[in-house]
């Protein structure tokens, strides 16, 4: 009897334990899931080139367990997004089960495609649709643009100076070069975007002419600028003016998120005026052997220095050279002023005769504990710097100059400030 009794208990107990768990089940029409966001939005992404990914919390608030039948995009296969449901990747992410009081995630991707039509800014919309009739809007602002690739086999794409678009913003997948003779001419508003490791080569006599203006400075930045991307440092090269490149000319340019920033090498021949270059993991400015001249420039946040500037003539006047770099530690103070390199063995290489190095009306202050500005070089070769009327933390007028809020990029001067009247002068 006692084992007839144990049988029937085996045969229904599995029986039992389905009905309890199915008694804690709602049906998904009687759940109102709840959302992280309103809508999911990206930043403004360009065509062809993959965005960051968002993600979305997906609440089950009720106190019973519920699948919901299907997750999907409401233009399926055709849409730009793509979703993970909790690691399901399919078109339609079926049965996802949310217990009570618990969450899942949902990923999206946007990948916008390239059309011909827009010039400006275009709105991409779609809906996640859940199988109990509820919706969550997701929505991108996209841009065309023309794409600069080197040809198979080569390093560097020739840049068609003569036929340069001016409508569209202009994406560099890999190096690209002004060629010798030639010059490419940027107006007001235009907007260059690199990829990783790409850079902007001027060949020897060829030449770069930027004509920004206070309202539509020319941009040179990162093809990724989204979210936390829009102030990531490292993220291209630099724009390179080599050997024997003269008569280049920046006016009203912002150079944000790379390398090297500017870098001039021997020979060539640089004037900047009414320009930022910001956010950099290596150098702002680099002179090599080179003529640079500097107007109105806010040089700010480099990893290694603001400006090193190795041998050749330079003039500085009413610029703001301020590193209040937070990622790490830096070594080296903002300015740093030589008449050597250092060779690939370890020794010392002159790079010729620092003939001029020039600051008038500049400030130059940091968070280095050290002073911000150094003179070091070698015996034999010429090192001579002027500092005219500069506010330099360790140099002899030294004085905090009273930025407005340098954790927020603000370096215009406080009410009061010692440094008044000098430095860079922001376009009202």
């Amino acid at each position: 009897m006692k084992r007839l009794w144990y049988i029937l208990l085996l045969a229904v107990a599995p029986w039992f334990s389905l009905s309890c768990e199915k008694e804690n089940y709602v049906g998904e029409n009687e759940v109102k899931l709840e959302f992280s966001v309103d809508t999911v939005a990206f930043d403004t992404l360009f065509t062809t080139i993959g965005s960051t990914t968002r993600q979305v919390k997906v609440y089950n608030r009720s106190n019973r367990d519920v699948v919901i039948s299907s997750i999907t995009l409401r233009e399926g296969r055709q849409s730009p997004f793509r979703l993970n449901v909790d690691g399901d990747t399919s078109i339609v992410a079926r049965n996802v089960e949310i217990m009570a009081g618990d969450s899942i995630f949902i990923f999206i991707q946007a990948n916008l495609r390239y059309d011909t039509i827009h010039l400006l800014p275009f709105l991409v919309e779609d809906d996640i649709l859940f199988g109990n009739g509820q919706r969550l809007p997701v929505s991108a602002w996209g841009r065309n643009a023309v794409y600069h690739r080197a040809p198979a086999g080569s390093w560097v794409h020739i840049i068609d100076c003569d036929h340069w678009d001016h409508t569209r913003p202009h994406i560099f997948l890999d190096t690209a070069a002004i060629d010798s003779t030639f010059t490419l001419t940027l107006n007001a508003g235009e907007e260059l975007y690199f990829a990783n490791d790409a850079m902007l080569l001027v060949w020897r006599d060829g030449r770069l002419v930027v004509n920004g203006t206070a309202q539509n400075p020319v941009l040179f930045s990162s093809v990724r600028h989204d979210g936390w991307y829009s102030f990531l440092p490292g993220q291209w090269q630099c724009v390179l003016f080599y050997n024997g490149s003269t008569g280049n000319v920046i006016d009203h340019a912002v150079v944000e998120n790379g390398t090297g920033g500017l870098r001039a090498m021997y020979g060539a021949e640089v004037t900047v005026s009414n320009t930022v270059v910001r956010n950099m993991s290596d150098c702002g400015l680099i002179g090599q052997g080179s003529t640079v001249t500097g107007t109105n420039l806010l040089v700010y946040d480099c990893l290694t220095s603001l400006t090193v500037l190795d041998g050749g003539s330079y003039s500085f006047t009413g610029c703001t050279f301020a590193d209040y770099w937070r990622y790490s530690t830096r070594d080296l103070q903002s300015v740093v002023l030589t008449n050597y390199i250092l060779a690939g063995d370890g020794s010392l290489a002159s790079t010729g005769d620092l003939v001029a190095a020039n600051f008038t009306d500049c400030i130059i202050y940091g968070n280095y504990g050290q002073g911000e500005y150094l003179v070091v070089g070698v015996e034999g070769v010429q090192l001579n710097d002027s500092i005219n009327h500069c506010l330099i933390k360790g140099g002899a007028w030294d004085e905090d100059p009273m930025f407005e809020d340098v954790e927020n990029d603000n370096y215009r001067l406080q009410s009061g400030s010692p440094a008044a009247g000098i430095g860079y002068q922001y376009d009202n």
